[in-house]
């Protein structure tokens, strides 16, 4: 599985680093992980907003993505979004975004990205998100984009917008919780010192997470199995039964683990 982390001109550092540590961390877990750094010019070198220098960057067509890919896009600064000379360079950057994205690839993006996702296109008629200083600049630039507000991050239908900075982590746990498992999010989310997540009456932001701080392997194995069983009816035997305990001793563990009784914790993660 290929991530993509796209590198523009003044990029913000925590938005690129953020997402890209994250990934890096899980792929101690699963190194099938292939983390990609490209440019979106013919240069391999670009300098941040902060002035470090990223090098030996990859151009963006040398990737070919497919179902399954990740592109992440990060914010830059709004002078260079506002640059009409950088947008009309972009051009076929945005025209590759497109190309991946109707290819299966899933394309991600944290604080001001979300205005390259937009200027290529893939925001209109879609639920999104940016940074709340942006709001306004934003839905002047694009009304046909159904922007959210005050939300952490956004999917859909295969575009995930953040709303800025330390979102990007909170993005890419979700995304690593979703591919490989409630535990696997939570044991990389303690590897990196992430202990709280924002935003947590967001019906985005993943409440199996949430309730995910805790070291009993059995409650993360039904956490894990309610996960994957939330279209049927579940009981709380079957359950039990799935991970080897008596329905009354997981009633007692799971409330213990999470602070919710079973139930209690169903209807959060059906809402």
């Amino acid at each position: 599985m290929k991530i993509v982390f796209v590198v523009p001109p003044q990029v913000h550092l925590l938005d690129i680093t953020g997402p890209a540590h994250i990934f890096y961390e899980a792929k101690v877990f699963h190194p099938e992980l292939e983390l990609c750094f490209a440019s979106i010019g013919s240069s391999a070198e670009v300098e941040s907003s902060a002035g470090l220098f990223f090098s030996r960057l990859t151009p963006f067509n040398s990737y070919t993505l497919s179902t399954g890919d990740y592109i992440f896009i990060p914010g830059i600064d709004y002078s260079i979004l506002s640059n009409p000379a950088f947008l009309d360079s972009a051009q076929d950057f945005f025209g590759w975004i497109r190309e991946q994205h109707a290819s299966g690839a899933n394309i991600c993006s944290v604080c001001t990205g979300a205005f390259l996702v937009a200027e290529a296109g893939l925001l209109n008629q879609m639920s999104c998100t940016t940074h709340w200083g942006y709001f306004s600049r934003f839905t002047a630039r694009f009304p046909e984009a159904g922007l959210k507000r005050n939300r952490l991050f956004v999917e859909d239908r295969g575009v995930f917008t953040s709303a800025g900075v330390s979102s990007g982590i909170d993005l890419s746990l979700f995304i690593l919780e979703r591919l490989f498992g409630q535990r696997l999010a939570y044991e990389v989310a303690k590897i990196t010192v992430v202990y709280s997540r924002r935003g947590a009456d967001d019906p985005q932001l993943s409440v199996f997470l949430r309730h995910g701080n805790h070291l009993e392997d059995r409650v993360h194995a039904a956490q894990q199995y309610i996960f994957e069983h939330l279209g049927e009816k579940l009981l709380t035997a079957t359950i039990a039964d799935h991970v080897n305990m008596s329905p009354r001793n997981l009633t007692r563990l799971f409330k213990k683990a999470t602070g919710l009784t079973i139930g209690e914790y169903l209807n959060k993660v059906r809402a």
